[in-house]
């Protein structure tokens, strides 16, 4: 099913990369620069959450979309991890952990399939929490600057951003740990 509701929404959520980074490069001030990489953001990484509602809804489930959807969350928190690098408003020390574990733990996924464990490696709590905390920091930090005349979201986005570098590592350990089994099993 390469062409369904969810399927096509996955697909804008790719689409809309150089969007978000290229709001960055037009000729208008820095705050509306903020605001509509913010709101761009929100939006896109909300279609996250309905496309798979709309799957599951619609029975227009398939395993191409389950392989795209992962793929297009990575691409939209990597891109923004980078812009956020070049702005200044993110550590590259916490970008190189969230992207070295995302291509660490697609590869090990990959190959745990071509051994068909798979199950070891399933989707984990601690991986859903990671992403909902990074998908809270990037739109804090993409906005730079005061919400509501009181929260500083650049200072909760750090915050956030290094705790999403803390569970990234920590799900990172904790999916090596159930594949490690495996491992030692097929390297006999």
């Amino acid at each position: 099913m390469f062409l369904t509701i969810p399927t096509l929404m996955t697909w804008t959520r790719i689409m809309a990369i150089p969007l978000i980074v290229g709001i960055f490069y037009i000729d208008i001030s820095p705050v509306s620069k903020n605001l509509i990489a913010t709101v761009m953001f929100v939006v896109f990484a909300a279609t996250d959450w309905l496309d798979g509602y709309l799957a599951r809804k619609l029975n227009q489930m398939s395993s191409f979309g389950a392989f795209l959807d992962p793929v297009a969350d990575k691409f939209l928190v990597c891109a923004s991890l980078l812009v956020l690098v070049d702005l200044q408003r993110a550590d590259v020390f916490v970008a190189l952990i969230i992207i070295g574990r995302e291509i660490a733990i697609s590869a090990l996924r990959e190959w745990m399939a071509m051994i068909g464990a798979t199950k070891s490696v399933a989707v984990h709590m601690i991986g859903k929490v990671k992403t909902s905390v990074q998908m809270v920091a990037i739109p804090f930090l993409l906005y730079h600057g005061t919400l509501f005349g009181m929260l500083d979201t650049h200072l909760w986005g750090t915050w956030l951003i290094w705790l999403s570098a803390v569970l990234t590592v920590w799900s990172m350990v904790y999916y090596l740990k159930k594949a490690i089994p495996e491992i030692r099993a097929r390297a006999q």
